[in-house]
């Protein structure tokens, strides 16, 4: 299963984008483990205020809405029902809305082949045949490169009038030497740390994403839908660049974040975790590197830059999971199915994101005829966020999500993410004690910033709580009664995706 969501449009932008600042230094978790959040992820709005186009997203796994923030039955741009129902308690995760982007692999939805990287397997066969056309495609390819070098040759005989000449190759270049801060020297480096990820499930469906080393133990982390299929009794393993191939578990994997750790069983003892960097310091133009499988071929390495921050993504692999919500680092280089779950490099090598979400122009995925591919326009999740949800899954196999307790609504033409009158099931909109209750917050207040950040939608705000952890302190601006307030605001916290 590729880790990068084709095929399925990706919601719309939000029209005014969060304003990107350094983040200040998060406060050591305080993971409450008591109760589950009040507030259900909402699904993902069809359209962006402001009418923007979204980008049509595909990540590597099931892309999902939650982030701590509650909603009742919601109601899209065009006033529509939007998932009745949605809510904090009973319906977590929260359906998937129409119009979800895709994870760039075609998701762990389980749709065999429609990760882009379809390997052979026997039988039952997949849902479908397109990772065997991916290999039909290749191998036709090959053949015809074949052809084409022996026809060459031929003419080139039959042409020979005994006057043809010789030409020898110098051998006085001497060995090339390869800085350390190049590309090819980074990737010489870290290429050994990565690995092709192979998940089938137990009916034979299955897909092939990547994943780093995280530490010496032997896990590995990489996307939530590159190893959903292996959830529930199914296979996975773990292949290195040199052709070692290992079997592998799931230790705790994160929908909503779109995070998983695997571990290796019988792990060798040389294993050399890959260096993690600070997304908070990545800038607009840092230039980055790419390492995964995109369709099917393993190791591959691509490069780009850092094209914006702090951008708004919620992702589907668009087989009816819910959506994956993320505060995004976009970027150019090129991403495809097969990439999910791949290390997002900076020119030093260390890692500053999860590849996880392309946005794409193609009719293809999951129930089309064709695969998506990139266009520039990949996402990944920041390594300071996917840090903190990995170390959770290790420590406790459950993910922890940050939430103010509070329902907001996905409607995109509030200005900003606002309080609905009425929460999940009939529930209190605002959890009684909550973080938001305390902080003074009410139904029908409109939140236009976290922090410094601006936010222009409940699934703006979703991502921007879950860039924080639990226990941090955030200042929440909201206006009531066309008059701006701002509060500060502990967030609480809320254990496990159901």
């Amino acid at each position: 299963m590729s880790t990068e969501n084709e095929g399925t449009a990706v919601p719309p932008a939000p029209s005014a984008p969060p304003v990107p600042v350094d983040a200040p230094a998060a406060s050591t978790p305080q993971a409450s483990e008591a109760g589950a959040p009040t507030t259900p992820i909402p699904p993902v709005p069809p359209h962006a205020s402001g009418g923007a186009q979204g980008p049509e997203l595909v990540h590597a796994g099931p892309a999902r809405a939650y982030a701590s923030a509650e909603s009742g039955a919601q109601q899209g741009a065009s006033g529509a029902p939007q998932h009745p129902g949605t809510g904090p308690e009973g319906a977590w995760p929260p359906p998937q809305a129409p119009g979800t982007p895709l994870y760039a692999d075609g998701g762990a939805g389980g749709v065999g082949g429609a990760w882009g990287s379809g390997y052979q397997q026997p039988a039952p066969k997949p849902k479908n045949g397109r990772g065997g056309l991916v290999a039909a495609v290749l191998v036709a390819a090959l053949v015809a490169g074949g052809v084409g070098g022996g026809l060459g040759y031929t003419l080139a005989k039959d042409n020979d009038n005994g006057s043809s000449t010789t030409l020898s190759a110098s051998d006085s270049g001497g060995s090339v030497k390869r800085d350390a801060g190049t590309v090819a020297g980074v990737a010489q480096r870290a290429l050994p740390s990565t690995v092709t990820i192979e998940a089938e499930s137990t009916s034979g469906e299955g897909g092939t994403g990547t994943g780093f080393v995280f530490d010496t133990q032997g896990h590995i982390v990489t996307n939530n839908h590159v190893v959903a299929d292996a959830v529930d009794g199914g296979k996975l393993t773990a292949t290195f660049p040199n052709g070692k191939k290992y079997d592998a578990e799931v230790v705790g994997h994160a929908q909503g974040y779109d995070v998983a750790v695997i571990k290796l069983k019988n792990a060798p003892s040389d294993l050399k975790p890959l260096t993690l960097g600070n997304s908070d310091q990545v800038a607009v133009g840092d230039s980055t590197i790419a390492i995964g499988a995109p369709f099917g071929l393993s190791n591959t390495v691509t490069t780009g830059i850092i094209s914006a921050k702090d951008r708004p993504v919620a992702s589907s692999d668009g087989s009816g999971s819910n959506a994956s919500y993320m505060s995004a680092l976009q970027t150019d280089a090129s991403i495809n199915p097969g990439n999910s779950g791949g290390p997002l490099l900076d020119a030093q090598g260390n890692v500053i994101g999860i590849n996880s979400a392309i946005q794409s122009t193609s009719g293809g995925g999951l129930g089309g005829t064709s695969q998506s591919g990139s266009i520039g326009l990949g996402f990944a999740i920041p390594i300071n966020q996917a840090k903190y949800v990995a170390q959770q899954l290790i420590k406790t196999g459950k993910p922890v999500y940050a939430k103010i307790g509070a329902s907001v609504s996905l409607e995109d033409s509030t200005g900003g993410a606002k309080i609905t009158t009425e929460g999940a099931g009939g529930s209190d909109p605002v959890e009684a004690g909550g973080p938001a209750a305390k902080a003074g917050l009410k139904p029908g207040d409109v939140i236009t910033k976290l922090d410094d950040h601006v936010i222009d939608s409940g699934p703006t705000l979703i991502g921007e709580i879950w860039t924080h952890k639990p226990g941090d302190k955030v200042k929440i601006t909201y206006e009531r009664g066309g008059q701006t307030h701002t509060v500060d605001l502990t967030l609480g916290a809320r254990t496990g995706d159901s």
